[in-house]
């Protein structure tokens, strides 16, 4: 590990999860987390189990953006949108069934149910680790010291989790009622009769998807030539293709002069002099760092256009100060979070870590269809390897349990000639439940042949990922050689 990461004894205390006001303690705590989000729980988490004393500020709830106001309240939302659909579309399956209506209220009561049992678990999760738990607004007073409230505590090391927020676009402004960006449009208490999504990444392509599935007349505004413009490009045409079946609008290679209100709505005005008019505009555009006027510069941490600086170990150039999460510059997904907050706990803790190689990271929109991914683009592998370069496409009309659901797609695949895979796309009806297999393939460096070698359950979506490795091995079976 290095002498640059000494590993930590044991000062232990606690307190009960409930208390809001805790005393300071009396010795430096071996961990203070600034920010109770994904990398700060699971910091902590990760750092009591191995014995470390913990302290972990948070000025809201614990579970951060992604628990309360992104992750698992989003996918909610879609698991309703697809209930609908399938109310909707159930003759076409030999059922006869009819969509009465979408009650927001109930919508809004089973999303927030669903997180408030996963909050609930979290706080018992935290208290019998015997983390001590201090709400409040907190702010790095020095190397090894945040203060809250009043209050000072110091910590042989500090954590930095303080996460992101809705970024929006210059002279746009956010009014909460007919401008909003994803956390208010997650509380809408009704079901908007036309929405105008400004960002086609993922948080726009999955509330289009939705909203179009409660019946919402829906527009993206994309400022790049794709939607998902991150993923492979043949993965954005696949899903610009579905959406195009389901009536979810798109202008694409446009970007935003105005937005202003209008009796009924919101009226938008691209740079190419095309206007659309909508009873709400949502702005997902992404997420930028909360890092100002938190004290960061001035304990002398490292930044650039507010996010916290780090090296493959998440450590800032104060040796005393790790960062993790969105306020640092990877990848923005919850479940990097999770990684990168046990790489800084097992780092202090003593334990060899191995710096996170981010192109492993599985990548899910959770639209419909959804749209998964982990390695090399095709572009970044050409990048990389030059003409040494294959790609596999296989379609999910070979597929039977794809043809049951009635989903179309594709599983692409990208190796290095002769080599292993370094790349694996997927869209269609529920691949995010593929990706983790996907994900083993690239981190494992495994060669097609390896991988056809395996038998896959019939029938199953994950027979497409079987398929398309036994045709790149040469030997397709429900494929076209």
């Amino acid at each position: 590990m290095g002498a640059d990461h000494p590993p930590f004894g044991r000062a232990g205390h606690s307190t009960d999860f409930e208390e809001h006001v805790v005393s300071a303690p009396t010795s430096p705590a071996d961990l203070v987390i600034l920010g109770g989000g994904s990398g700060g729980y699971a910091a902590a988490l990760r750092a009591a189990e191995l014995g470390l004393s913990v302290v972990l500020i948070e000025k809201d709830k614990v579970g951060g953006t992604c628990l309360h106001r992104g992750c698992i309240p989003t996918k909610a939302l879609l698991h309703s949108g697809e209930i609908a659909d399938q109310a909707r579309e159930g003759e076409q399956f030999g059922v006869k069934t009819s969509l009465a209506g979408i009650d927001m209220d109930g919508v809004n009561a089973y999303k927030d149910g669903v997180v408030s049992r996963l909050y609930k678990g979290l706080q018992g999760l935290i208290k019998s680790r015997k983390i001590t738990y201090v709400e409040g607004e907190g702010r790095l007073v020095s190397p090894t010291a945040v203060s809250v409230g009043g209050r000072t505590y110091e910590g042989r090391h500090v954590l930095l989790a303080t996460g992101s927020y809705s970024r929006s676009i210059p002279g746009v402004e956010l009014d909460g009622v007919r401008v909003i960006d994803s956390e208010q449009a997650l509380g809408l208490d009704r079901v908007p009769t036309s929405a105008i999504i400004l960002g086609g990444g993922v948080i726009g392509c999955e509330f289009a998807s939705a909203w179009k599935s409660f019946g919402v007349d829906v527009t993206i505004i994309e400022g790049l030539k794709h939607l998902v413009p991150l993923e492979d490009e043949s993965s954005s045409k696949l899903l610009e293709r579905a959406f195009r079946r389901r009536k979810i609008n798109f202008e694409l290679g446009n970007l935003v002069s105005s937005v202003q209100h209008t009796e009924n709505g919101v009226k938008v005005s691209l740079q190419n002099g095309k206007e659309f008019e909508a009873e709400i505009v949502l702005v997902a555009v992404g997420r930028g760092p909360v890092s100002q006027g938190l004290g960061y510069e001035e304990a002398g941490v490292a930044m650039d256009r507010g996010y916290v600086l780090v090296d493959e170990y998440c450590q800032t150039n104060v040796p005393t100060v790790s960062a993790v999460g969105d306020l640092i510059p990877t990848l923005q997904l919850a479940h990097v979070g999770f990684g990168e907050g046990i790489l800084v706990a097992e780092r202090l803790a003593g334990l060899p870590v191995v710096p996170i190689d981010y192109a492993g990271v599985p990548r899910v929109t959770y639209s419909e269809p959804e749209v998964a991914s982990v390695g090399l683009t095709e572009v970044q592998a050409r990048e990389q390897y030059g003409d040494d370069v294959e790609t596999l496409t296989y379609d999910l009309g070979g597929n039977g349990r794809s043809q049951i659901l009635k989903t179309q797609g594709a599983v692409k695949l990208i190796r290095q000639k002769d080599g292993p895979v370094v790349g694996v796309h997927m869209v269609g009806s529920r691949v995010g439940e593929l990706v983790a297999e996907a994900q083993l393939i690239f981190n494992w460096e495994a060669l097609p042949d390896e991988v056809a070698a395996l038998i896959h359950p019939h029938p199953t979506q994950s027979e497409a990922l079987g398929e398309a490795h036994l045709a790149l091995a040469g030997k397709p079976l429900h494929a076209h050689s």
